[in-house]
């Protein structure tokens, strides 16, 4: 996934989440959720938005690896 040069608000990525919500694992989303609820840094909330970001048109194999990945940030 490419960098961008775009610092995306916390309710930017709250939007982004809905938005996709539909396409995910529930239990993603819950976590995603909780995740989101929290103070996070710049960089962090960058890294959620470009996951979740035509989340829709992923592959399975793309959608398994943007889960693990979200799921390692929220650890």
């Amino acid at each position: 996934m490419s960098k961008c040069t775009i610092d995306h608000t916390q309710q930017d990525v709250l939007e982004k989440l809905a938005e996709q919500q539909q396409f995910m694992p529930k239990e993603l989303v819950g976590n995603c959720e909780l995740f989101l609820s929290k103070p996070l840094n710049q960089e962090t909330l960058n890294e959620v938005f470009h996951l979740l970001k035509k989340y829709d048109l992923a592959t399975g194999e793309e959608r398994a690896e943007r889960d693990n990945k979200l799921q390692q940030l929220f650890l």
